[in-house]
């Protein structure tokens, strides 16, 4: 199929004929397009490897419900070539992006994860002052000897608790260096696998023993600058290996960050199959002033497949937008896939999500809210398919004209030579 990728004449005209056609519904597409390539978005470090992480390869081990399928050619094998995989994503992305980084991509020099510095991370920190990003952080509570029971900081095994409640401390000192180091705050997020297969005869001990290392590993007299170090906890329903019980239930992490003061984080693939969490952000923000989202794609289960441009996505940012909301949502995106080739997945996800942000940028909520306020309930409706097939796409391409990236399907030429000069090496 041949790449689609237009002249500028071919871009602005069809820009300016979108905006046209946005402006009779008082649509500001110039604001819209500055404010969609402005909302930062955070990258996931993980899509790149596979989630195989950067410790001693004698150490890693799988688990956590964590994996990903399939064996394409080219997985990064070290620090090097995960930076060079992130520098072509990031050059082929209009807008602001960051970088989400797992603890177990830390450059430890052997040192066991209770032991993390924040010298481990002066590599990556190094790499994105370079290239102009921020860094976000993640403990890894998964893929450890110490995490094979299936229970770590919520684990009847002292020795174990411990080991968990000081890999969470270390972290927060990285992620607050992080914020010192890069001038801007470090969001640090806390998932935490643990449940059981099966059913457990006791749902209420684990739970009260995560309350107390969280509380622990959260405690104030570690002196962490909490508005550098900007902790977050992810719920989830199931997941492999624990598909009857998790302990870290949206309604245990929807309370403990309420009472803690701390983000909570929403994954679009942690909840129920039938379930989407864009009628959730509206109650959530009357009580939290902001919300973690990690933006993924679940099929049939929490199979954190790569994001697309579909309803589910499109209606969470129309959630944010229409509620005033865009800005009390820290996105980063969560997803790994291993079955086609790992940048294009990157590329084809975080396009998806910057698509999605203009989309609902271009709503015209206000007149909307208008009509339904005033009863007219057929006109609302009638507007809101109206607006479907307004011609976003010419926006869309404007937008990454804008951002000085390939427009279309033009990035997948430079993906293909990039896998052709550099993946294929790799064996």
């Amino acid at each position: 199929m041949t790449y689609h990728e237009p002249d500028e004449k071919m871009i602005k005209t069809a820009y300016e004929a979108a905006r046209t056609a946005y402006a009779a519904l008082d649509v500001d597409t110039d604001a819209a397009v500055a404010r969609a390539l402005a909302v930062p978005l955070s990258l996931h470090c993980w899509q790149a490897d596979d989630i195989a992480g950067l410790e001693r390869k004698e150490k890693a081990v799988s688990g956590g419900g964590i994996m990903a399928t399939g064996n394409y050619p080219g997985r990064a094998r070290d620090a090097g070539e995960l930076r060079a995989d992130y520098e072509k994503v990031l050059s082929l992305l209009p807008g602001k992006h960051r970088l989400n980084i797992h603890a177990c991509y830390l450059e430890t020099e052997g040192a066991d994860r209770d032991a993390v510095q924040p010298r481990h991370m002066d590599g990556w920190i190094a790499w994105a002052r370079q290239q102009g990003v921020a860094l976000d952080f993640n403990t890894t509570f998964f893929a450890h000897p110490l995490a094979d029971s299936g229970y770590t900081l919520s684990s009847a095994d002292e020795h174990v608790r411990q080991f968990w409640v000081k890999h969470g401390v270390a972290c927060r000192r990285i992620a607050e260096h992080i914020a010192r180091e890069l001038n801007t705050p470090c969001v640090l997020n806390h998932w935490i696998p643990d449940g059981a297969k099966d059913s457990p005869a006791d749902r209420w001990s684990p739970r009260a023993r995560l309350v107390r290392s969280l509380d622990e590993m959260l405690d104030d007299a570690h002196g962490i600058d909490t508005t550098l170090c900007r902790d977050a906890v992810e719920s989830k329903l199931f997941g492999l290996g624990s598909e009857d019980y998790v302990v870290g239930s949206a309604e245990f992490y929807n309370s403990y960050a309420l009472k803690k003061g701390v983000l909570y984080c929403l994954d679009m693939g942690h909840f129920h199959p039938t379930e989407t969490i864009h009628d959730k952000l509206s109650a959530y923000l009357q009580f939290h002033q902001a919300l973690l989202l990690h933006v993924s794609r679940p099929i049939r289960w929490d199979s954190d497949h790569v994001v697309l441009f579909n309803d589910d996505l499109r209606a969470v940012f129309l959630e944010l937008v229409r509620g005033n909301a865009l800005d009390r949502a820290l996105v980063a995106m969560d997803f790994f896939d291993a079955s086609i080739n790992r940048i294009a997945a990157y590329v084809i996800g975080a396009r998806a999500t910057r698509k999605a942000m203009l989309y609902a940028l271009l709503d015209p909520s206000g007149q909307l809210r208008a009509m339904e306020s005033a009863g007219q309930g057929a006109h609302k409706l009638a507007w809101m398919e109206e607006v479907k097939t307004l011609p976003f796409g010419a926006v869309w391409d404007y937008a990454c004209h804008q951002a000085g990236v390939p427009v279309g399907a033009g990035w997948l030429r430079d993906v293909d030579a990039y896998e052709a000069r550099v993946l294929s090496a790799r064996g």
